[in-house]
């Protein structure tokens, strides 16, 4: 009885087992079916969308003829995403008349509307994604929803929200500097940098504002933008950063006010050098060696036969053959006083300027 009772019991548990087995395949088959389905109609789209594009650059809407495979799709959620994604990238590559064109696609078939709900999601990267297009296909009026993304949490989204802020409208778009307290990526930096391409006369003190920021990364890109508008007003406040607790921002102060060309730099350089870490110590001898100004022959001459530090040694030797000072620097390689090091030093730095 008892046998008996086992076996139809592990009989159940078998049958059970085979079960939840086929259930498992098919849903793998049906979850491959649609995944493949997905992947033919994207390929079909894809090639539909990229002939779309490139006619109405090419020809212009009016003299693009009607496409009723096209039309019969253009309402797909799926086939409107994907026309989104191509748009944005397709952004990317043109400009002028040709940019305009794919704005004005954009808007015929009311993309707009797609961009905008995914500001609504919850997922982060859709909204990054939909800041993205709308931001590329010059969507001006989402603007201001935009901007409220510019404290939200995740650095995917308000990155592209400080993005469209300062491509619609420059540097106006920055004003998010006063405020920000998270970090400024390098690349999106560089972004924000491209973008602008004037700077209000009126902006002094708005820029020095920022250069007294608490957040070292804003005090870094400002300083990038101060090289890149040439804001010689300026250079007073970029003196004082060498003050700065962060050695990455004085760096940046260095090799800003080598950027501005003020005639007592070098000099100035020279009188601070003493109280700034290695790091900075060695972008002012680089600075040195950049600007060729015979006033530091002495200074470069004392760190590279006193300076413990074989770095900084290795920087004065390449800044005196910047000066052509390969004479003086073979006559003391020559002597016997000389120590290995310093010699090793020397012919490296005359090597590297013969090649």
């Amino acid at each position: 009885m008892f046998l008996t009772t086992s076996v139809h019991f592990l009989f159940l548990v078998f049958l059970g087992m085979l079960s939840l087995v086929l259930l498992l395949i098919i849903i793998v088959l049906i979850y491959s079916f649609y995944q493949y389905r997905e992947s033919v109609h994207i390929s079909k789209w894809s090639g539909m969308i990229n002939k779309r594009i490139s006619e109405v650059i090419v020809y212009g809407e009016e003299e693009v003829p009607a496409d009723q495979s096209f039309s019969a799709v253009s309402d797909n959620p799926l086939f409107r995403n994907l026309f989104l994604q191509k748009l944005a990238e397709s952004e990317k590559k043109f400009s002028g008349a040709a940019q305009n064109k794919l704005t004005n696609l954009f808007r015929e078939y009311n993309l707009q509307k797609d961009a905008s709900k995914k500001l609504n999601q919850k997922k982060e990267h859709l909204i990054a994604g939909g800041i993205q297009e709308l931001t590329a296909m010059n969507a001006e009026e989402a603007l201001p929803k935009i901007a409220s993304f510019l404290t939200h949490p995740s650095a995917q989204v308000y990155q592209e929200a400080q993005y469209a802020l300062v491509n619609f409208k420059g540097f106006e778009g920055l004003h998010f500097l006063s405020s920000i307290s998270s970090r400024i990526s390098e690349w999106q930096q560089l972004r924000l940098l491209i973008s602008i391409t004037s700077i209000p006369e009126n902006s002094g003190d708005l820029i020095r504002n920022w250069m007294e920021s608490s957040n070292d990364s804003v005090v870094i890109f400002t300083l990038k933008l101060l090289r890149k508008f040439q804001i010689l007003s300026l250079y007073p406040t970029v003196i004082d950063l060498l003050g700065h607790p962060s050695v990455d921002v004085r760096v940046q102060a260095v090799q800003t006010l080598l950027s501005l060309e003020n005639a007592s730099t070098i000099v100035h350089l020279m009188e601070v050098y003493s109280h700034q870490p290695v790091e900075v110590q060695k972008e002012i001898l680089k600075v040195m060696k950049k600007s060729k100004d015979q006033c530091c022959t002495d200074f470069l001459k004392d760190q590279l036969l006193n300076n413990p530090d074989s770095s900084i040694k290795v920087y004065a030797a390449e800044a005196l053959c910047s000066l052509d000072k390969q004479e003086y620097m073979e006559e003391i390689s020559g002597k016997e006083t000389t120590s290995e090091e310093l010699t090793q030093i020397i012919k490296y730095a005359l090597q590297e300027r013969i090649c």
